[in-house]
């Protein structure tokens, strides 16, 4: 830490060194025990990082860095046993880390006055010991994650000042006293639950007029840990049940009464419609033809257009409806021919539960999607993969997005529901260096996933579909590949409860958009999707490279083998070869096991590089890429090491080899400097 701090002279008594930060009394340091318990370093003009190496301080409660100079990343590895953490009026850029999910008993958290972007993640859920957030004056962006209805002892809530969107909904039942959330992009009605707290919540675009009322069945909102408020809704009083002459009041049946007697009418006619329905399969075919000759009393027009679009798309599954009471008020078209005993020795009767169509992404239609693709031609194929193709939609409002149509094999169409939970499930996943789901399709038995498009296609395609003109990925745009690829990994391991194994790493879905920052594609379709492991094809992952040992012996996917395949791909990056090549002498075509024995001989390591860096990189940095990978795609899945290891690996290679103040990532290729310029380059990193 004094070292990613410039070592700083007004730390006194710090040493980079054989230091004893409780045995010399470390300026702003506090021990118990001979346990460093806090560090709060705040006013002091401090720049440089926080450096990545505060996990092993184990028993530190509070750390307060706030009001100093302090830039790059907030650090993953921040101690767990944190109770109050304060990065206050610094310039952290990049997000808020996912570990800290991890911070049980975090009660205090300020990360105001900084540089944050992206949105922010479901990553709350365990944090139920918060009860102070600020993360205002900063730049997240984004709906409000789910997570934060879990925050049961929050009472100060400080959003103000970022470019948040959606509602503040999730909000409404916390134990709030204060909550700012002025100038923002919010939208909605502000629960009636937040009118009686401390709100600030100008500047957002609220909606005017009372709120809609909440759909039938939906139970009053509540507020948990408010005692310190006094209910405005007193129960029914004593009185109230007492006998009498005109003693009830309007007011006196409650809304439970009323439900009772509804439900009961309900049970009463269903089951008057199933004794009928049970006499009418017992007619002879005769009374079935005479009353096949009686006209049917017209239906409401909302059911003859409801039965219209059933019939005009009965490649459609019936079962899912608008909303969860019509599962079982409205049956689907009965064939009179037909007995219902007929049916139910066909199959048995399963009562699926309703899913609601997704709320964080846009139902296309398939009509817009054909026009948008151009009915799926060849000219918009950008890919096929194991679970279907992806296209190029351009829309007329000139937005590019990227469609994959799932194959009928993968989804067939009578499993509607199936799909709309896989779209759910992925319509969850928020990372900076995920693939963003932004919308789907469900009609007419087709099963469609609509993503945002990033304009320099795969890493597969840089690294081994150029041609002599296009432009090489220097080695700062390698590693940064790598660690945005690691992050986004890290994110499904350990961000996502329970954790995803994403099961198809290879550069084919490492999307890059313009500034080459990485995306990773079909996050979540083999973890989400029934059976998906069937879908993948063992052979063409033992015969691609990608797969771990245990993989192609077995079929068996874990997170190890998805590290496995991660280190595949920085195998790429180092060499630029591909990870299974027919074409090379049979010694070479596996990459990993022509690569491995050399990634720890310096000299073969320098001839195994990609000859398109032109020698331009630093070798340090190299060798320590090359330490990784080793450490990655050792073929017992016990020895490798878990993603925020590798993370963090990553991130002290960037750090030890300066590359953030390189302006890593800005870099297009090496074609685009001047002479110059690579000799500069080559001045600074081979040394």
């Amino acid at each position: 830490m004094f070292s990613g701090l410039n070592s700083p002279q007004q730390l006194t008594g710090w040493t980079a060194n054989n230091g004893d930060p409780c045995g010399q009394s470390w300026k702003g340091v506090t021990c118990s025990d001979q346990r460093v318990t806090e560090i709060k370093l705040s006013n002091l003009a401090l720049s440089g990082s926080v450096g990545y190496s505060l996990q092993s301080l184990t028993s530190l409660k509070e750390l307060d860095l706030s009001n100093n100079n302090l830039a790059g990343d907030i650090p993953y590895d921040i101690p767990q046993n944190l109770q109050r953490l304060n990065l206050a009026f610094n310039q952290f850029t990049g997000s808020v880390p996912y570990s800290i999910n991890q911070m049980h008993s975090l009660q205090y958290l300020n990360l105001a006055h900084n540089q944050l972007q992206n949105q922010l993640s479901d990553m709350f859920g365990p944090l139920s010991s918060l009860s102070t957030l600020d993360l205002s004056f900063n730049s997240l962006t984004g709906d409000l994650p789910e997570s934060f209805k879990n925050l049961t002892s929050m009472n100060s809530m400080y959003l103000q000042n970022n470019q948040l969107t959606g509602t503040i909904d999730v909000l409404a039942n916390l134990p709030l006293d204060t909550l700012y959330v002025s100038n923002n992009h919010f939208t909605g009605w502000i629960p009636d639950q937040l009118k009686r707290i401390n709100l600030q919540k100008d500047g957002n675009s609220w909606s005017l007029g009372p709120a809609p009322p909440p759909p039938p069945g939906t139970p009053p909102a509540t507020r948990n840990n408010r005692n310190h408020k006094s209910g405005s809704n007193s129960s029914p009083s004593d009185g109230d049940s007492s006998g009498g002459h005109g003693g009830a009041s309007k007011s006196g049946i409650g809304g439970g009464v009323i439900a009772g007697i509804v439900i009961s009418i309900l049970i009463v006619g269903a089951l008057v419609a199933f004794f009928l329905v049970k006499r009418r399969s017992r007619r002879t075919s005769s009374d079935i033809e005479k009353l096949d000759n009686q006209p049917f009393a017209p239906l409401p027009s909302n059911e003859v257009q409801e039965m219209k679009s059933i019939q005009s798309a009965s490649s459609v599954d019936t079962k899912t409806f608008d909303t969860p009471a019509s599962i079982n008020l409205r049956p689907p078209p009965v064939d009179r021919h037909k007995s219902f005993d007929e049916d139910f020795s066909k199959k048995p009767f399963v009562v699926k539960k309703a899913v609601a169509a997704p709320k964080n992404v846009a139902s296309y239609s398939i009509a817009d999607l054909q026009m948008a693709t151009g009915s799926f031609s060849v000219e918009n194929l950008l890919g096929e993969g194991s679970f279907g193709r992806f296209y190029r939609a351009q829309f007329d409002d000139g937005k590019v997005l990227a469609v994959k149509k799932i194959n009928s094999s993968v989804l067939p169409s009578e499993l509607s529901d199936d799909f709309i939970e896989v779209v759910s499930n992925i319509s969850e996943l928020h990372h900076t260096n995920v693939t963003k789901l932004v919308g789907y399709c469900s009609e007419h038995g087709q099963r469609l996933l609509v993503y945002e498009f990033h304009k320099n296609g795969s890493l597969h395609e840089f690294l081994h579909l150029s041609d002599e003109y296009s432009k090489p990925l220097i080695w700062n745009s390698r590693v940064k590949i790598a660690l945005g690829t690691a992050r986004a990994l890290e994110y499904l391991h350990e961000g996502c409860s329970p954790s995803i194994v994403h099961k198809n790493i290879k550069s084919e879905n490492i999307l890059l958009d313009a500034e080459l920052n990485p995306h990773l594609s079909d996050s979540g379709l083999a973890t989400f999707i029934p059976n998906a492991d069937q879908v993948l094809n063992h052979d063409d992952v033992t015969m691609s490279g990608y797969g771990a040992p245990e993989v192609t012996m077995s079929g068996q996917y874990s997170l190890k083998s998805d590290v496995y395949s991660f280190g595949v791909v920085m195998l790429e990056l180092l060499t630029g070869r591909k990870p299974f090549d027919s074409t090379r002498p049979r010694l070479e075509q596996s990459l990993v096991r022509w690569a491995t024995p050399q990634l720890h001989d310096i000299d073969a390591l320098s001839k195994m590089v990609d000859l398109a860096l032109e020698g331009l990189y630093p070798v340090k940095s190299l060798s320590r890429f090359a330490d990784v990978i080793a450490l990655c795609v050792q073929p017992e899945p016990e020895f490798r090491p878990p993603m925020s290891e590798v993370v963090q690996a990553l991130v002290r290679l960037v750090q030890r080899a300066n590359m953030s103040k390189r302006t890593i990532g800005t870099d297009q290729g090496a074609s685009q400097r001047t002479d110059n310029a690579v000799a500069d380059d080559a001045h600074d990193y081979v040394s």
